[in-house]
């Protein structure tokens, strides 16, 4: 044992750097694996809490006054309900700011979804005039217990009382009504009732609405909401967050178990003399494997801790939402089991990998067999690294002799060379795909429009203001590029399982410039565009016709093409508005969708225009989903930081075998007549040709790896597929230079060293 940490210890002291840079490997590998089993956490787990604490109801079904929910009791797979509830719909404003909600009539104590208080109290008797607010329309309004909210349009006012969380779904000012409990006396002017099913079985629910809606009728249901689509709501971003960190940790752990191979094969490879003296001086095959395998096991033990450390101590202090979701994974009961197992799985996944290495070390023959490189004395030329036909050709048409020995020490063994390349491309390949995921995001950023967010302004008018008016009034803007009129209705679906958003934007003589991914636009008679998670609801495609149920009235569409839609899980039908009044003539636009002319500042033209408005316009901003995906850009930069160190470990781990193979022919190439700065050459030239090889491997396989993982999770979100973009050509021939370059530098220094060593020394060193 004693002398084995003497090997280990001599060995630490020649490779320090080599050591470092796979123990800071490890720490950002682990790192990576414990942030992204934390966001899963996050993306889950409160909405979980909330859901389970509250007892809330699977189903939400909102429905006309007129609807005999009574016949729900009793309903097969439906374990207790929650209402009926009159609702009412209306704008509340705060703070020179408004927001549309759903006044629900509720008692004051309840069983079945009750909301959890966040801050103040729930619902008294004694103020007949108190409310208490979902959390996000609370931080919409900058409302807080105490103050004083006003009902557009009426000289109503209501007191905050408490604000509460609920599992249902949150407040989206462009598609969600705000949720205010209130208490009966409040909703003064009912315009429908909502009902809640707790069911037995929740993986029953699209039996129980269709159940629901057949006993009901279709005439009477304005919308259902179900718990799938409330937990997906609230998961949002942070699931995509935790699965791209899952992710590349994954690739960057197999990347790193293979860099750390291929450095105990390449060191085996260069100390057979030294294995064979530890052999002849007692050393067992067994103790062989131990000294190298216990050395990695170690660097990656050390590693493993630190970040486990480093994610205990300091991860909850992180800005923004990976600080926060530490902070919950935190105190959830299961993380300190994961905090050990993701560490540990890392240090059993490197070792797992290294082992056939050290067990190739373990059957070196203790007898140290000469070179086959070497004869009488004198080195000769190695029967497997013959220069080939190519190479013997480039020399006679005078190409410099340290380019074409470059080439073939590079490529010389088929086998070892398709190895080293392959494990120098991967962390590559993973940079590929980091760098595509950032530029995907920056196009989210400056193209909105290539994504399905071609407005920037949703705007609803006043009942007083009508259609004409309403137009001219955005036109007197002179940063208003276009007003797109339009509606939004919930629609059943065929089956009556669930709802979609139906919309109609545009006329056929301005049609809206729906991003389309597939298909053609929608332009004539019948015509709609719909987004991938419709189509995934229905099982339809592009080609297909669909038919609808909207207030009890049958739509029937043709869908002529696939749009981008980054909203309501992609379950979107878009047509013309003209298309829908052809079934109802007296249909009037709700609202419009305002584009602005390139370089308008957005928060100042939403403000122009409510003043211009004088209090007739509720004015929204377009939420832009990468608004929500910022964080990723910070995660891509730490995920290349971390394979670009994975990639230097294998890089110093090539350098290091092409400088000690090269000192075998040291002797021939300096008798025939080579000068050190060309023998330095050739292994510049052999290590940037397999960087070379590498970078064009890892970018051609990279980009469409980077397309397919990109579309489909867009597919898998709704969202759709066509949503990818690729690096710039120019980002990816600097990425491309770089990386050969790099090469090329860091075995400058080494190569110039073996070199220029005595020939006494090069004698040892193959003798």
């Amino acid at each position: 044992m004693r002398a084995t940490l003497r090997w280990a210890h001599s060995d630490l002291r020649t490779h320090r750097g080599e050591a470092l840079f796979l123990v800071l490997a490890t720490v950002g590998i682990v790192l990576s694996l414990l942030l992204a089993t934390a966001l899963f956490g996050y993306a889950t787990n409160p909405w979980q809490r909330v859901f389970e604490q509250s007892r809330g109801a699977h189903v939400w079904l909102h429905t006309s006054r007129s609807a005999q929910l009574s016949k729900l009791t009793g309903l097969d797979g439906v374990e207790s309900e929650a209402g009926p509830y009159a609702t009412e719909t209306t704008t509340l404003t705060s703070h020179g700011t408004r927001a549309a909600v759903e006044l629900r009539a509720t008692p004051q104590h309840l069983t079945i979804a009750r909301p959890l208080l966040l801050s103040g109290h729930w619902l008294d008797p004694a103020s007949p005039d108190g409310v208490v607010l979902e959390s996000h329309l609370a931080r919409a309004l900058l409302a807080e217990p105490g103050d004083t909210l006003t009902l557009l349009g009426t000289a109503r006012t209501v007191t905050v009382l408490g604000i509460a969380d609920s599992a249902e779904p949150r407040y989206d000012p462009d598609e969600q009504p705000g949720l205010v409990w209130a208490p009966p006396s409040v909703v003064h002017t009912p315009n429908g009732q909502v009902i809640g099913l707790r069911l037995t079985n929740p993986d029953d629910t699209d039996y129980a609405v269709q159940r629901a809606v057949t006993v009901l009728g279709a005439g009477v249901i304005g919308e259902v909401a179900t718990w799938q689509q409330a937990r997906a709501e609230a998961q949002g971003d942070n699931r995509l967050l935790g699965q791209v960190l899952g992710l590349f940790g994954l690739g960057a752990l197999i990347a790193a178990g293979l860099a750390v191979h291929g450095a105990i094969t390449t060191r085996i490879r260069g100390h057979l003399r030294d294995i064979s003296i530890l052999k002849a001086i007692g050393f067992t095959p067994d103790q062989v494997v131990r000294v190298f395998l216990l050395q990695h096991i170690a660097y990656a033990l050390l590693g493993a801790v630190t970040a486990a450390a480093l994610t205990r101590s300091l991860g909850s202090r992180l800005p923004g939402r990976l600080g926060d979701a530490i902070a919950l994974w935190q105190s959830l009961p299961g993380h300190a089991v994961t905090l050990v197992a993701i560490p540990a799985g890392a240090v059993l996944f490197i070792a797992a990998t290294t082992g056939l290495a050290a067990w190739r070390a373990g059957r070196v023959p203790p007898v140290p067999t000469p070179l086959p490189s070497v004869r009488g004395g004198a080195a000769t030329p190695q029967a497997g690294a013959r220069l080939s036909a190519l190479a013997r050709r480039a020399l006679g048409l005078r190409v410099p002799p340290a380019l074409v020995l470059g080439w073939h020490t590079a490529f010389a063994r088929r086998t070892r060379s398709l190895t080293t390349v392959a494990r120098l491309a991967l962390p590559l390949l993973l940079i590929v795909v980091a760098m595509s995921a950032w530029t995907t995001i920056s196009r989210f950023h400056s193209e909105p429009g290539r994504i399905g967010l071609p407005a920037a302004l949703t705007v609803h008018a006043d009942a007083g203001l009508d259609d004409r008016d309403t137009r001219a009034l955005l036109a007197r803007d002179p940063q208003v590029a276009a007003a797109y009129p339009g509606v939004e209705v919930a629609a059943l679906v065929p089956g009556q399982t669930a709802t979609i958003a139906l919309r109609g934007f545009g006329t056929h003589q301005a049609p809206y410039p729906y991003a389309l991914a597939e298909g053609r636009p929608a332009r004539g008679a019948d015509e709609a565009v719909a987004g991938q998670g419709l189509l995934d609801l229905l099982d339809v495609r592009v080609g297909d016709w669909v038919r609808m149920t909207v207030s009890n009235q049958p739509q029937i569409l043709h869908i002529v093409g696939r749009s981008i839609e980054t909203e309501n899980a992609g379950r979107v039908i878009s047509t013309s508005l003209d298309t829908l009044r052809e079934n109802d003539p007296t249909l009037t636009p709700t609202l419009y969708q305002v584009r602005l002319r390139p370089g308008t500042d957005v928060s100042q033209a939403a403000h122009r225009l409510t003043t211009a408005g004088h209090g007739r316009l509720d004015v929204h901003t377009v939420t832009n989903p990468a608004d929500g995906l910022s964080p990723l850009r910070g995660v891509a930069a730490g995920v290349i930081a971390v394979l670009a160190l994975i990639g230097l470990i294998e890089l110093l781990t090539t350098i290091g075998g092409t400088v000690r193979e090269g000192e075998r022919d040291l002797l021939a190439l300096k008798a025939i007549g080579l000068s050190p700065r060309q023998i330095t050459a050739i292994t510049v030239t052999a290590t940037g040709c397999t960087a070379l090889a590498a970078a064009l491997a890892g970018t051609a396989l990279g980009t469409p790896l980077a397309h397919w993982l990109i579309n489909t999770q867009g597919r898998s979100s709704g969202i759709g597929a066509g949503i990818a973009q690729g690096p710039p050509l120019v980002l990816l021939a600097a990425f491309g230079t770089a990386a050969v370059v790099g090469a090329a530098a860091l075995s400058a220094l080494p190569a110039t060293r073996a070199a220029r060593r005595r020939l006494t020394d090069t004698l040892s060193a193959v003798a």
